[in-house]
């Protein structure tokens, strides 16, 4: 398994550094890791030469989660110059999209688009949920938001288990880094090829966010995945995928 040291610790990736093809880094969310990714690694065209990280303080990786974009954005700077490739598409979902936005407006140069899955330019969390994450527990009501009534059952009982086993201690890190985050003002500076991607039933990111970014990003398009929740990758990864695979054919290659 594929792990990067940077500044004396170990963290995790998954991807092939020496496959050909237009290199897209993914980054999870909130409490997630690299296999939220799954069906874009198994799916997408050979033409794409897929990562994805596993956040600090996530996963496989060590270290600690940061509590403010800013310090996600830097460490992800800091892995990808280790890594050694070259100008990138980063994608990014929801937590991670903050984190593509942030690393746009710092580090564009490296960047050769965007791709904003279930994301906004502003991020505010229910002051519940910190409120329960401050005292340890994570909300029992995080799992209704995440996905939709329609979702399959297999899908949500995996998903259910994956949030018991993730430490309260990390969705309050990435809660508050997302409750702070706020590019509003910022946008106009980002002039990157970008995907927007939301599922038309996510409550958590609604589409009328997706729908702003695509309004004030100047190089952007949207696509609104019918039936999909926050989850809209593992909803939906076909959809998402040839979203993905069209938005690299007809923007980027």
């Amino acid at each position: 398994m594929p792990y990067l040291k940077v500044n004396d610790k170990n963290y995790y990736y998954a991807g092939n550094i020496d496959q050909k093809g237009m290199p897209v880094i993914f980054c999870h969310g909130s409490g997630g890791g690299h296999h939220h990714w799954l069906y874009q690694f198994k799916n997408l065209p050979h033409t794409i030469n897929t990562f994805a990280v596993d956040l600090p303080g996530h996963g496989r990786s060590q270290g600690k989660p940061e509590d403010a974009v800013g310090s996600y954005r830097d460490w992800l700077q800091r892995f990808i110059n280790v890594l050694g490739i070259g100008p990138f598409i980063l994608a990014g979902h929801s937590l991670g999209g903050a984190i593509a936005l942030a690393y746009a407006l710092k580090y564009p140069d490296q960047l050769k688009g965007l791709i904003l899955i279930g994301t906004g330019a502003r991020l505010r969390v229910l002051p519940s949920f910190l409120e329960e994450l401050n005292k340890g527990n994570t909300p029992k009501e995080l799992i209704n938001y995440v996905y939709t009534p329609d979702t399959s059952e297999d899908l949500v009982k995996r998903a259910r288990r994956e949030i018991e086993d993730t430490d309260p201690s990390v969705y309050l890190a990435d809660f508050e880094a997302c409750d702070k985050f706020d590019v509003i003002e910022h946008l106009h500076h980002i002039n990157k090829p970008t995907l927007i991607i939301c599922g038309s039933e996510d409550s958590l990111t609604p589409v009328k966010y997706s729908r702003f970014l695509k309004e004030n990003l100047p190089q952007s398009k949207l696509e609104v995945i019918q039936g999909a929740g926050h989850m809209v990758m593992l909803e939906k990864p076909d959809a998402v995928n040839r979203a993905i695979s069209r938005f690299i054919e007809e923007d980027l290659l």
